[in-house]
């Protein structure tokens, strides 16, 4: 009776196992009725169809079910009758009472699925809640081995006549709700390979037996890509640009919605994602969109993009699909096609996250679509985000030098490395664990680990089309004339503090593009370009890459452009000094055009022109063709620094400067002598200094000038250059 149950129900389950007790009241009367048309048949041979038999099939109605040879007495039909529509009332009381979400109707509500959807679940969940319905499933069947409801057997117990079944047809189709979206499939019993489609046995998917039991895990084969997080983050607390929070909390008033978040790594797409969720009290369903694509197989990827759909509605979150613009490439058009056809038929709000500028097409059949762009954190914002970042690490630290160290310069950070917020803490995360690994007992963060820090996390894939040079000389290293001193240290000032003149003096506003540094070494090999740029990496605590442009530089019309695109995208995020060797195999003078040759080659100089001015860190050029430059070329560097050959004086300090303290040299080893009568190059002097030392090796003695003098011979023969054989008479005199 009504009066007798609970008012209400207290859990999803306890709602489940009532709506069984209803199906299970059908099931128990056609198995009645099933012992009754069984008892009145004749026995029937398992090995051949007697005429007995076809008499029964012939007086059958079409589409009835083996139990309709026995009708209920209209006395028991009428109190079945009752007790349905009963425990239906029932139910449907206690569900309009309760507060609680119930699994079986939010089901129903995400997957928009009908009642008859849903008594089709119940009977193939049954099985799952308790084995004697396997059994049960098998006796009406008359199969013991079918203990899955076949399609013909769940439609028979659901609904009385043939018209109905017909029309319920269609929810077992591929493209219905219940398949398209995975809650049940269709199986086979491998004896018959090509059963009649009625006869398909019924099965819950896994998954969805899991969710309706109050279980959360997620499908195996998704569970390594997925994250599912539970928003606290409000939009009040990020740092986005004035207009994005009322712009993006009124694009959330529509009912299905895809907004692309494009912008490099750790700019907020994620975070601000997850806030938009919090607004609405939404979960938010994080899939690795771009793993994923990489890790499975093209033909496997459309079913997890279903899952990955189906998973964010069994959770009722919000969908991020990471790594969006990875299935932009060329190679991936079926992986598209098959995500597209998924974002089509999805309701409620998606976000796709990527690096990539792209606008769908209408043929895709989209719902509304909103590509909104995160730019990188300003200066004053990357001050802002280090000044936070650090005083949660370490209050003290940020604010004095309680234990003997500077205080940290947070707004050379900021100028250094153009940082998005994700980079910001990355890289503060790692330098406290370097503080850790050198002093455990009191890890004091030093500004030597933030900059060790935020190296290791600019972009590494930079070194996959570049050489990494890591910086180790120091100004006292090398040897070039005043001026050129002074210019170089010009480098490193316009970079420590274009915070202050870009931003704070408001040149910013005033300049669209060229806030980088372009410069030009020339001179000739071993004059210091190399080293030159290795002491500015060092002095700004920056990365240092080395292209050789003779091997970026290709024959084939358009790659030049193609390879030289890859290291300025890579560049972007890498904050790093890009060293550009052997710039002779693209900026000789430009020529006039006398075919497509010189057309594209003219091309190509303009290309890395244009990408260089783009480019917002340091450039530097270095070549031997200085002269041949033309004046359009010229104007768009900033620095032009002639690298001269050494002159005798400068040779004596490179000579003097050369050697180890740890390497043995004999007293009488003449530099004066040497740095008069060779005449070459610092880099030429550094070639002798290391092969006389091997020689000294060698010999078991200290490093004489004899060695000197033979090595200084090889390194002639080496580049060419002829000795007149006067250069060291006097101390081969002095040795006979």
């Amino acid at each position: 009776m009504v009066d007798t149950v609970e008012a209400k129900f207290t859990s999803s389950l306890q709602h489940i196992l009532a709506e069984l007790t209803r199906l299970d009241l059908l099931i128990r009367v056609q198995v009645w009725r099933l012992r009754q048309a069984r008892d009145s048949d004749v026995n029937l041979s398992p090995f051949y169809i007697p005429e007995e038999e076809i008499d029964v099939i012939l007086d059958k109605e079409m589409g009835a079910p083996p139990w309709a040879t026995a009708p209920l007495p209209p006395e028991l039909l009428q109190d079945i009758q009752e007790r349905l529509t009963s425990m239906t009332a029932v139910i449907q009381q206690q569900k309009q009472a309760t507060t609680i979400p119930l699994r079986l109707i939010e089901l129903g509500k995400r997957f928009h699925l009908s009642l008859l959807d849903l008594d089709i679940l119940l009977i193939a969940l049954a099985p799952e809640i308790d084995l004697r319905y396997a059994r049960l499933y098998a006796y009406l069947q008359d199969n013991v081995s079918q203990k899955h409801p076949s399609v013909n057997l769940t439609l028979s117990l659901l609904l009385p006549n043939l018209k109905d079944k017909l029309a319920a047809h269609q929810r077992f189709t591929a493209n219905a709700p219940l398949r398209q979206h995975q809650l049940l499939h269709l199986i086979t019993d491998p004896a018959t390979p090509h059963p009649s489609w009625l006869d398909q046995g019924v099965t819950l998917d896994s998954r969805i037996v899991r969710y309706l039991l109050d279980g959360d895990e997620a499908n195996g084969r998704l569970a390594p890509y997925l994250t599912l997080k539970k928003p606290t983050i409000e939009l009040d607390n990020l740092l986005l640009p004035p207009h994005f929070a009322p712009r993006l909390t009124g694009l959330l008033q529509q009912e299905n919605l895809i907004l692309y978040f494009q912008g490099t790594y750790g700019v907020g797409k994620q975070t601000t994602a997850a806030a938009l969720c919090q607004h609405i009290g939404q979960r938010l369903l994080v899939i690795n969109g771009e793993q994923l694509l990489k890790s499975v197989k093209a033909e496997a990827f459309p079913n997890l993009v279903q899952l990955a759909d189906r998973e964010a509605r069994l959770q009722g979150a919000a969908l991020f699909w990471d790594g969006f613009d990875s299935l932009l490439a060329d190679d991936k058009r079926p992986q598209r096609h098959a995500f597209f056809n998924m974002l089509a038929n999805r309701p409620g709000i998606t976000y796709l996250s990527g690096n990539q500028i792209w606008e769908p097409d209408h043929t895709l059949g989209l719902p509304s679509f909103f590509r909104i762009q995160f730019p990188r954190p300003s200066y004053e914002e990357r001050h802002t985000l280090w000044t936070g970042m650090l005083a949660e690490l370490e209050p003290a630290e940020a604010k004095s030098s309680a234990n003997g160290t500077p205080p940290i310069d947070t707004e050379a950070l900021a100028t250094t490395f153009r940082f998005s917020a994700g980079q910001i803490h990355d890289s503060a995360q790692t330098a406290r664990n370097l503080a850790r690994w050198r002093n455990p007992d009191a890890p004091h963060l030093q500004e030597s680990d933030l900059y060790t820090a935020s190296r290791l996390h600019s972009n590494r894939k930079l070194a996959e089309l570049a050489q990494k040079i890591e910086p180790h000389y120091k100004w006292d290293d090398i040897v070039l004339p005043a001026d050129r001193i002074e210019q170089l240290r010009a480098i490193c000032d316009q970079m420590k503090y274009r915070g202050r003149v870009y931003h704070q003096w408001g040149f910013d506003d005033k300049l669209a593009m060229g806030k980088g540094i372009n410069a030009l070494f020339a001179g000739p090999p071993g004059t210091g370009k190399t080293m030159s740029a290795d002491i500015i990496a060092h002095e700004l605590g920056l990365a240092l890459y080395k292209i050789d442009l003779s091997s970026v530089v290709s024959k084939f019309i358009g790659e030049t452009e193609k390879n030289l695109s890859r290291i300025f995208s890579e560049a972007e995020t890498s904050n790093a000094i890009l060293f550009f060797d052997e710039a002779d195999a693209l900026f000789g003078k430009r020529t006039e055009v006398r075919d497509s040759h010189d057309r594209y080659a003219n091309l190509e100089i303009s290309y890395l022109l244009q990408k260089m001015e783009e480019y917002d860190g340091v450039v530097i050029l270095a070549t031997n063709l200085h002269k041949n430059m033309d004046d359009a070329f010229r104007r768009r560097m900033h620095f032009i620094i002639e690298f001269p050959l050494p002159d005798e004086t400068q040779r004596r300090r490179i000579w003097a400067q050369i050697w180890p303290v740890e390497t043995p040299r004999s007293p009488d080893l003449d530099l004066d002598f040497i740095a008069q009568q060779v005449v070459v190059s610092g880099g030429n002097i550094r070639n002798i200094a290391l092969a006389a030392a091997f020689l000294a090796a060698a010999d078991g003695q200290t490093v004489t000038m004899p060695h000197l003098i033979k090595a200084t011979q090889r390194e002639y023969q080496k580049i060419g250059k002829l000795l007149s054989g006067q250069e060291f008479a006097a101390y081969e005199e002095e040795d006979e």
